[in-house]
């Protein structure tokens, strides 16, 4: 399959201020930086846009990933992180006052959510909260499948299947809302981060800017591309992750514009720069992408 990139949506990526970007599979892959990515930031800088790392990846905090970025050589100027977890968060203390969460998270998580304002509770929650959990144990899923069946209020913080890695991918908390679906025959009454447009709209605020001058870029139709579409943005996929061009074609959900990676939109972000300092010369057409046939 082959993918062309209209002009039109083009033009509107050249307008385009500030980019909200996934993390794993688009800036990185576990511990690995991706090819093109620092230099996909210092185009970013050159051109006066801005930008914030918006995942759905609740294992972590956003100071930890902070700090990861930091260790990678992201800039100052670049280390905004906006995660699923304190968008959950921000839900549970808006929706439910005053009330106890049984939360199936890892430790990092349950700080964060704590730090924003929910109380947890493992033996008489109110509600039911969960997040990707790299520490799951079968005792955990059973307590949580317990007051699942018992019809208490049920939240997830996204909904990815699989989390990119080095090797492949592990099972993200997707395959764990499968599991409890089969035990209780109930699906998370509400899904908070991405491809839902509320993640995305806290990210704007956050950022003080307005869809129509956005974009989201990621790796992953069901979430990253979703998110992108629902909430009114640019949505630019990278193949650098999850999705492949074969993926896109069977897909419901389109992308705005395809790239191999984030440093294939430097020549289109330095296209209206009128200065020559900032000419980025390039032997390749980024506006067509190849795909396995």
């Amino acid at each position: 399959m082959s993918w062309i990139n209209s002009p039109e949506e083009l033009a509107r990526l050249r307008r385009t201020r500030t980019f909200l970007l996934d993390m794993d599979g688009t800036f990185y892959l576990g511990n690995n930086l991706l090819d093109g990515s620092l230099a996909f930031l210092e185009t970013l800088a050159r051109t006066g846009r801005s930008a914030l790392f918006l995942t759905n990846n609740s294992s972590r905090s956003a100071q930890a990933y902070l700090e990861k970025l930091t260790r990678m050589g992201v800039p100052k100027e670049f280390l905004n992180v906006y995660t699923s977890g304190q968008a959950a968060a921000a839900y549970c203390v808006r929706e439910f006052p005053g009330k106890r969460a049984f939360l199936l998270g890892t430790p990092a998580l349950a700080e964060e959510v704590s730090r924003m304002g929910v109380t947890l509770d493992s033996g008489h929650p109110d509600y039911v909260l969960i997040g990707y959990d790299t520490t799951l144990d079968y005792d955990k899923m059973t307590r949580l499948c317990d007051f699942v069946r018992a019809g208490l209020p049920y939240i997830a913080t996204h909904p990815d299947f699989n989390c990119p890695t080095e090797t492949g991918f592990a099972p993200d908390i997707g395959a764990i809302i499968a599991f409890v679906e089969a035990s209780t025959r109930r699906w998370p009454d509400t899904v908070i981060g991405k491809p839902f447009a509320g993640i995305v709209r806290g990210a704007l605020e956050l950022m003080g800017s307005s869809a129509d001058e956005s974009a989201m870029v990621g790796d992953r139709l069901y979430t990253d591309i979703a998110a992108g579409n629902n909430a009114g943005l640019l949505s630019v996929m990278v193949l650098t992750g999850e999705a492949s061009l074969d993926d896109v074609e069977v897909s419901a959900v389109k992308p705005s514009l395809v790239f191999g990676r984030l440093a294939d939109m430097a020549p289109e972000l330095l296209y209206s720069v009128p200065h020559p300092a900032l000419a980025l010369a390039s032997d390749e057409n980024p506006s067509r992408i190849q795909g396995k046939s």
